[in-house]
């Protein structure tokens, strides 16, 4: 039986996750196998910066049907059922809030203790995906690593036990850190209209993927327009689901635009290095961009990382909202160019402490916490005869 399996399926949680597979793979306390759920194309593996990570190749890939939401939902659930029927694990861990986490209903049902990375973050918005996911992972789990004590706080309040969250910061924190050297190569691998385009000149970097943002006309219309309305130059590596949207809407974007598809990590990271302020509707890129001390504006109803408001890094543009300031909400961004913050994220060791706790765990037998000792109030009466 081997300690850990951890199953991810997208390559940002890869990323994230990068330096914990490589203090697992160094540890001769831990053993563990990485299973690749198929959400994403294994493709993804390829990327550059995994190969110079040294990211392994996974042990298991699963081989789902990423038809829709449901069939890759099931799909996950069963391929996850299949596999722990034929390989034996102490714990199984996920990270983040996608579909591939849906897996852990299937180790539930196994019985095997689940570990949570990225746990009770909240959006308190009901019509995200992942919002209904991350909750659904956070109550089955045995072991919780939030990343803020204010995550931790979210998860008691609904009554997950104290002793289920441990606060770690977070690992993408010790990624853009220790590969900081790394990032600063990404202008050789940038395609020539990309260098030709930013020319040592000022420009924005945008991203927009959210399925409430690009699927609503109303909502995909200010966003454009809060694009078209920067005289500055603008970089939009653009997914493909966005693409079609903004076709088929019949959307035009500004001459002073450059739209492309989606690049590497490192690439992209260069990029926002560079950039005056980015705008984005991943709370992934704001919450990078808040660590690089570049300003972001997050077109968001709602976040998950409020964080990067308290904190001053990043101003609101909600795009369900009518009667927009375009102009106005460019100045703000702009103001944040001359002024540094402190992240919130961590000091650089969240890898590590997951790490050695998920050896501490193994080594004492203490992954099963959903136990009647872990509850913080009286529930003894549940097992009365």
């Amino acid at each position: 039986m081997k300690e850990i399996g951890l199953i991810l399926g997208i390559r940002p949680d890869v990323i994230r996750a990068s330096k914990i597979i490589k203090l697992l793979s160094e540890s001769s306390d831990i053993d563990f196998d990485f299973i690749w759920s198929g959400q994403h194309y294994s493709e993804n593996m390829r990327d550059v910066f995994f190969n110079q990570l040294n990211v392994p190749v996974p042990d298991y890939e699963f081989n789902i049907d990423i038809k829709n939401d449901a069939t890759t939902v099931s799909s996950i659930i069963n391929e996850t059922y299949t596999h722990l029927e034929n390989h034996k694990y102490k714990a199984v861990m996920f990270l983040g809030d996608t579909n591939t986490v849906m897996g852990s209903i299937a180790v539930a049902q196994h019985n095997i203790p689940i570990v949570h990375i990225e746990g009770c973050m909240r959006s308190y918005d009901w019509r995200m995906p992942e919002e209904k996911y991350r909750k659904t992972i956070d109550h089955l789990s045995d072991r919780i690593y939030s990343y803020l004590p204010s995550y931790k706080k979210q998860g008691l309040n609904e009554g997950i036990s104290k002793n289920i969250i441990k606060v770690t910061g977070n690992p993408i924190v010790d990624i853009l850190e220790e590969f900081k050297d790394l990032f600063s190569s990404g202008w050789d691998y940038l395609d020539e209209n990309v260098k030709q385009f930013i020319n040592d000149e000022e420009f924005l970097l945008v991203t927009s993927h959210r399925r409430e943002n690009i699927l609503n006309k109303n909502s995909l219309k200010n966003i454009v327009d809060l694009i078209n309305s920067s005289e500055k130059k603008v970089l939009f590596p653009m997914g493909y689901a966005t693409q079609r949207q903004i076709k088929e809407f019949g959307f035009n974007l500004s001459d002073n635009v450059l739209v492309i598809d989606p690049i590497g990590y490192l690439e992209f990271i260069y990029l926002l290095k560079k950039s005056q302020y980015c705008i984005s509707d991943s709370g992934t890129v704001v919450e990078e961009a808040c660590i690089l001390n570049i300003p972001s504006i997050q077109m968001r109803y709602s976040t998950e990382r409020p964080e990067v408001y308290e904190v001053g890094s990043s101003i609101k543009f909600d795009p369900t909202l009518e009667d927009h300031k375009f102009e106005e909400v460019h100045s703000k961004a702009d103001s944040l160019k001359n002024i540094e913050w402190s992240h919130p994220f961590g000091d650089g060791t969240s890898s590590n402490v997951i790490v050695e706790d998920l050896i501490d765990l193994s080594k004492n037998n203490k992954f099963h916490m959903h136990s009647k000792e872990n509850y913080d109030f009286d529930i003894s009466r549940s097992f009365l005869q």
